[in-house]
This record gives structure tokens, C-alpha cells and sequence, in this order.
């Protein structure tokens, strides 16, 4: 981003004269060819969600969330009720348009429409969703709709130890910012958060890319990628980490 000077030389950061905040993200919907990202519902969603997250035999997709893993169906229902119906975080389930059956949570969450800045986190991918199209469509969906309402500023952040998470971040087009030192305190250890983003002026790039990606020629018969996303993104990035 290029600076103007003003009258006493200082550098300033150029100026917004049509900046106008968005509105919050509707509860609504948003539609893909692989996958539906719908408003948490517990009683339509929390059933599937928690048979997905049981094929997590080990519990290793939750080691970097704030809660979980769950006792039994009953406490993961009681989080959804109670996850339901947050305005920050907002939560989504992710269904498989396939099956038609919910396979995950996304959220957008630190919504700050005087800025123009929001968040997306709070993933819980099952089993059933981690590395399929219909994860990386999610995510599209979600930053769609953030830039379409006007938000210029989209985030993501996670644990500085969360390797997975780090290198999804860089494949989905976020940019490394830095690390915050002892940020948090989660599950009783201290978090070093690691801090991603997309810019509203590299959104149109990067909504290109996942067109690319996403299209069905892009897929063999067998459903095997033909074109990675990483080679279509990597030199998108402002900044690798």
C-alpha cells in the first residue's frame, strides 16, 4: 500500500472518501456445487456433526480449539445450542451436498463492520470433510460473501503450533503477518497466535484462483486435482509463514 504525505511531511495512509461499513453477514445460506454453509441449527445439525466428529477416533481435531472434545452427544448438543445462537462468533455448519448430512463448523467471528474487518474461525473440519473440495469451497463461500458485503479486511488466525492450519491458511491465499507472543491462554497453556490475511484489493485474484480450482475440469474421473491450489495461490502472497 503506497503512503501520501501531508503538510507536515509526515507519511499517512491513503485516503477512503467512499469508506462506508457493511452490514453484519446475513444468517443465510450460501450455496456450492460441493457443499451447503448453512446457519448452525442444533436440531438439524448437531446429530450429524457429532457422528462426523466420532470418526476422530484420537481427538486430534480439537487439540488447538478452545473446547472439545466432547463427553457425549449430549454436552456436544448443549455447545450447539449455545454456539447457535452467538451474533460473535456467528456459526455455520457445512454440509455435504452429497449426503446432505453436516460436516463441519466455520464461524465468522471478531466482525468489526466500523473497520471493515472480519474473522473466519473456529473450524472444526470431521473426518469426513478434511481435504476434500467441499472444504476449500466452504471457505470460498464464506470470504465471498465478507467481500461482497464490503469488508476489506478478511482474517485468519490460529495456534503458532498448528503446522496444518498454518499451511491451510497459505493455500487458501492468506498472507503471514506475524506472530503474537503468549496471545492466549487456551486449555491452560499459553498460545502463541499466528496472524493471516486477505485484503479486499487481492480478493479478485484470489477469487480466480478458486474458480480455477473448483471447476469440474479441474478433476479427474477418480476426483483427483489436476492443478493444486498452492500453485495457483503461492504467488498470490504478499508474505510467507
Amino acid at each position: 500500500m503506497s503512503h501520501e504525505t501531508n503538510h507536515l511531511g509526515q507519511p499517512v495512509g491513503p485516503l477512503v472518501p467512499d469508506w462506508a461499513p457493511p452490514p453484519l453477514p446475513p444468517r443465510e445460506p450460501m450455496e456450492g456445487r460441493f457443499c451447503r454453509v448453512e446457519p448452525l441449527n442444533p436440531d438439524a445439525h448437531a446429530e450429524s456433526l457429532h457422528a462426523a466428529n466420532q470418526l476422530d477416533t484420537d481427538g486430534r481435531t480439537w487439540t488447538y480449539l478452545g473446547y472439545g472434545p466432547f463427553a457425549d452427544f449430549e454436552a456436544y448438543r448443549a455447545w450447539a445450542v449455545a454456539s447457535a445462537v452467538s451474533n460473535d462468533p456467528q456459526f455455520f455448519a457445512i454440509v455435504d451436498r452429497s449426503s446432505g448430512r453436516a460436516v463441519g463448523i466455520a464461524s465468522y467471528l471478531r466482525i468489526d463492520p466500523r473497520h471493515g474487518s472480519i474473522e473466519v474461525g473456529h473450524l472444526h473440519f470431521s473426518p469426513l470433510l478434511q481435504q476434500t473440495p467441499a472444504a476449500t469451497e466452504a471457505m470460498t463461500l464464506m470470504m465471498e460473501r465478507a467481500f461482497a458485503l464490503g469488508y476489506r479486511r478478511y482474517e485468519w488466525k490460529c495456534n503458532a503450533l498448528n503446522a496444518p492450519s498454518r499451511r491451510s491458511a497459505q493455500r487458501l491465499g492468506f498472507s503471514f503477518e506475524g506472530v503474537f507472543r503468549q496471545a492466549t491462554v487456551v486449555k491452560q497453556r499459553s498460545r502463541d497466535t499466528a496472524w493471516y490475511s486477505i485484503i479486499d484489493s487481492e480478493w479478485p485474484a484470489l477469487r480466480a484462483a478458486f474458480e480455477q480450482w473448483l471447476a469440474p475440469s479441474n478433476f479427474d474421473a477418480e476426483g483427483r486435482q489436476r492443478v493444486a491450489l498452492s500453485a495457483l495461490t503461492d504467488l498470490l502472497l504478499k508474505s510467507h509463514g
